[in-house]
Order: structure tokens, then sequence, then C-alpha cells
């Protein structure tokens, strides 16, 4: 049954955003038997409606963030002005606008956080330049909840297969995906260097699951919708299930743009567009943002007024600060015979030998190496990763195409308290809102492990035996999908957004979780520990209704 609810229905949970967090807790507190409001500012797509169109999808923003509506400027500094891109590009804070969130359009690569991840800070100290922090919570506390992702989201993996996995407390539901010419070269290299390659955990289904289809291996995940429903996002699990309780109601194009307080200073509802950009109030019990770390943020500062007048939940300063993207850094190669990456998914085989930091480097920083397509046919053709783009070489070099991988590290992002996410001054939105400000540059230490594990990624490749290995120098960031850090997590009031259990610290009954609450970045693939925190953060929420503590 699908519920519809009135604008003046004071829904008990009103959560903004239907994403990797979204989703599962509204499915969650639907399970539970509250009445729950999900808005979405982006529209509803059926499985049919994903197209396998590289320029529409990459070029066009075919199911992302918009530029020419939804500009984000970006600087370096705060001493620069923020410049627009590109209208034909891509934003500089990049994610999906649909129901799914970017649950639709992911890559599917599962990892876990370690133990190291959530007390770096205890184990290596300050780093000049940054605000290196422990989490408020461990991998202990978090694992069951992880564990739930594995089986509820459905995630196809092999349990014990290198020797730092972090502990788990049950295998994975299905095998991993059948490895590809990738996967098979990233372990051959690697193994005879000595490293331990395992098969990619992905949240991608390599067997019928739960009523959806087993991958058809089309080539098209990362930036794509899946048609088979084998990806395993929101659109296709959490939220058909939130909805079969008659408890949910998707509000699909629904722009969220204020949250509204009452004489208590509790949230009481939110001011939103419809599809006609026509303003709506929605009343609401408890507010909860899972709308990314750029959309999360920016609503606060744009809910400012009153006795919060430096945004909803600021008394800290830090709402929009300490953002984290995830560096890294790919090599290509070319070998003898064709290699055909683009089928299948994305990546089957991982080296994680490097994903503690180790202080006898001289720099911060670990991560993860996989082998995978680098890029999709179109993509490759017009990007030119290597070598000419006119003429006789330009022809030669599309005809080695199917003879290329990429080795791609994932790496750490260290959080700076300057980079961050902000109003614009001066440019506003086809709404006639601030336009998202980004502010970042990379901190040193996370370009030096980029540039150390890249020339891994080399040795690999030529261990491999590939004829022709190049990179392309660590760059500073540009767009990034991996929104991270807008509203940390801490028990200080004054150092942090919200709590451990994802309450903000301001208003007693607005909660955040998606990557905004994250203390650090994790090594490059956070979507597994932000459902897990979904989970938890769910199971916090519902023991807080019960108790009349919301």
């Amino acid at each position: 049954m699908t519920r519809r609810f009135r604008d003046a229905d004071a829904v008990d949970f009103a959560i903004v955003g239907s994403g990797a967090a979204g989703g599962v807790i509204a499915r969650e507190l639907a399970l539970a038997g509250h009445q729950v409001l999900v808005l979405e500012q982006g529209p509803r797509r059926a499985a049919a409606d994903f197209e396998h169109d590289e320029f529409k999808y990459w070029l066009q923003s075919g199911i992302t963030n918009d530029p020419r509506t939804s500009p984000v400027t970006f600087r370096r500094t705060a001493a620069e002005v923020a410049q627009r891109p590109d209208p034909a590009g891509i934003n500089p804070l990049w994610y999906a606008r649909t129901v799914g969130g970017s649950s639709t359009h992911f890559t599917g690569n599962y990892w876990r956080f370690h133990d190291v991840d959530f007390h770096e800070r205890s184990l290596l100290g300050s780093i000049p330049g940054a605000d290196l922090a422990d989490w408020p919570l461990t991998y202990d506390e978090l694992e069951p909840y992880y564990t739930r992702v594995d089986w509820e989201i459905g995630v196809s993996g092999l349990a014990g297969a290198h020797p730092n996995e972090p502990r788990r407390s049950r295998p994975y539901p299905m095998p991993p995906m059948p490895v590809k010419s990738s996967g098979v070269l990233l372990e051959r290299g690697a193994r005879r260097l000595g490293l331990h390659p395992f098969p990619a955990p992905l949240a991608i289904a390599s067997q019928p699951y739960r009523g959806r289809a087993a991958c058809v291996h089309c080539g098209f995940c990362m930036g794509f919708g899946c048609e088979a429903t084998a990806k395993a996002s929101t659109l296709y699990n959490m939220i058909p299930e939130a909805e079969a309780t008659g408890r949910c109601e998707i509000r699909a194009e629904s722009l969220v743009f204020r949250i509204s307080l009452d004489a208590r200073g509790r949230a009481n509802g939110l001011h939103y567009f419809d599809r006609e950009r026509r303003e709506h109030f929605q009343k609401a019990k408890c507010v909860v943002l899972c709308a990314n770390g750029a959309e999360t943020p920016r609503l606060l500062l744009l809910s400012a007024g009153g006795a919060h007048p430096d945004g909803l939940a600021n008394s800290s300063g830090l709402v929009g600060k300490y953002l984290m993207f995830n560096q890294g850094a790919g090599a290509w190669a070319e070998f003898e015979h064709a290699l055909n990456e683009y089928k299948s998914v994305q990546v089957t085989r991982i080296v994680h030998d490097f994903y503690d930091a180790d202080p006898k480097r001289g720099f911060y920083g670990g991560g993860g190496i996989d082998g995978r397509i680098g890029p999709n046919p179109i993509l490759w053709a017009l990007s030119a990763p290597d070598g000419p783009s006119w003429g006789r070489a330009y022809k030669e070099r599309l005809r080695a195409f199917p003879r290329t991988m990429l080795a791609m590290s994932h790496t750490t992002s260290l959080a700076v308290e300057s980079n961050s996410v902000s109003l614009d001054p001066d440019v506003k939105d086809a709404w006639g809102l601030p336009a998202l400000r980004c502010t970042y540059r990379d901190h040193p230490d996370d370009l030096k492990f980029a540039g150390w594990q890249q020339e891994r990624a080399v040795e690999i490749l030529e261990a491999a035996g590939a004829r022709r290995v190049w990179r392309q120098p660590v760059a500073e960031h540009g767009p990034s999908p991996h929104l991270l850090g807008t509203c940390r997590m801490g028990a200080d009031p004054a150092r942090s957004v919200v709590d451990r259990y994802h309450r903000t610290h301001d208003v007693r009954n607005l909660f955040i979780c998606d990557g905004s609450s994250f203390v650090t970045s994790g090594r490059g693939q956070p979507t597994m520990t932000i459902q897990a925190l979904a989970f938890r953060a769910a199971a916090h929420l519902d023991r807080f209704a019960r108790a009349g503590e919301i």
C-alpha cells in the first residue's frame, strides 16, 4: 500500500534524502511502526528508465546534480573568489539526484572500515595542518551493523580471504563475482610481489537475492543505474520494503530548503519546493537529514535565524567544515591480449596490504588498490589519459583500448578545517537559493601518500607482465562523489555537530546520518560504513521515540 501524508500531518519522522542512509533509516523506522516521510529532491526512476548512455550520464548530468540548475562554485582557499564550473562539465561536488540517491550510480565497492579507522589519533598523534580525531565509537560497536548491511542490502564476497580483514560475525551471503581479466592480472602481479590480493566485496548480486536478479555483466556500473536490479541500491531494496509497510511515503521532486523550529527550539517541520517549485510546509515530530555531505550542511546553513544566526545546529561553527574527499591516483597498463574490461562489474580483485598508515613512510596515509576498466569506451576516447588526441597515433590508442586496464589507488583524506562547503554569496541555483561553495585543498600528506601508492600500482602492473605502464601526476582534487565530514560526530559540542547517536548537539529532535557525520575519511569506499551507521542510527531513533526522548 502506498501511503500519502498531508502537509498538515505531523509525521513521526521526516527524512531528507533517500540514498544509502535515508533509504535504510526509512525502512527500519517504518518496520518499527513509525510514520515516515522521505523527501527527495530528485525524480523517481524505475529500473527500465536507466540507460547505457555514457555521454548523457557522464557529460550531461543524466542522473546527477546539474551545474546548469544546481551550480557549485569552487576555490582552493578562502582568499580566492570561488568560480562557477563549466556548465557542460561535472560539479565539483558530484552526487546522484534521484530516488535512491548515489546508491543508484555507485560502483558497489563495499569495504568495511578497519579498527584503525576509528582511533588513528590515539595511535598516531596529531598531524600538522590537520585535525585528526578519534571516532566516539569503535569497530566492534559497528560490526553487527556491517553484518546487517551484508545480509539485508546484499553484498557478495569471500570472508577470510585476506590476512588483515577486520573481525566479522558472519560470512558474506553470496559468493564473489567471477574474476575479470583485470582481476587475474592484478592478482598475478600482486602475488609476485608477495602481496595478498582478494576478491572484491561488492554490493552487487552474484546470484538472485531477496527478489533481485543476479548481475548480467553489462559493464555499466560506475555512474549508471542498474536495469537488472542487481546493484543494491536503496531504490530496489530498502525503499520498496519501507513502502510495503503502509507507513512510509517517498515524496520525489521535493527540494527541502529550510528546517523550521517551534517556540521550544525543536524542529517541527520542513519547508520545501514541489516539482512546480511551489512552496510547502510539512509538519514533523522529528527530522533526520540524510541528504549527503554537501546538501546536509547546506540545509543547516540555509536554516539560520533566531537562536541559530550562523546556521542550525552550528554552535560549534563547524557545520560545513572538515570536508574530506578521499585522494587517489591510478596507473594504466596495456597488455598483449585483449582484456575486454568494458564487460561486467568494475572491480573483482583488491590489494589491502597498504591499508594502515605507517610512520616509517614519513607521511600519513593508507589505502587500497583495485584492478578495473579505466574508463568506459567513449570517455576513453574523449579523455585521452595518455598520448595524442588526433591523427594516426590517436587511432592506435583507440585500438589499444580493449587491451588496457587501470590499477586504481584509493586513499585517505585528512580532516582540514578550511576544507568546507558553505553558501556562495553571489551565485544562486534555479530555485533562487544560494549555491553551494566548495573550498578545498589537499593536505600535503594526502598527495604524498597517493603518489607513494601509485608507485605500488605501477610495480604490480609491471610484475603482471604489462607491455606498457603509464600514469598521470598526482594532482589536487577535481570533482568528487565522496562528500564526508562536514557535520562531524563527537562527544564535545564545541568540536562536533552530532553525538555518537547522530543527534545534533543543539536541537534535540534533529538528527544527521550520512557521509557528513564521518570523523575520518576511511580508505576510499565510504558507502558500506554510511549504511552500517544508518542501521545503527535507526535502532537508536526507534529507542528514543519509544522512550519519549524526541
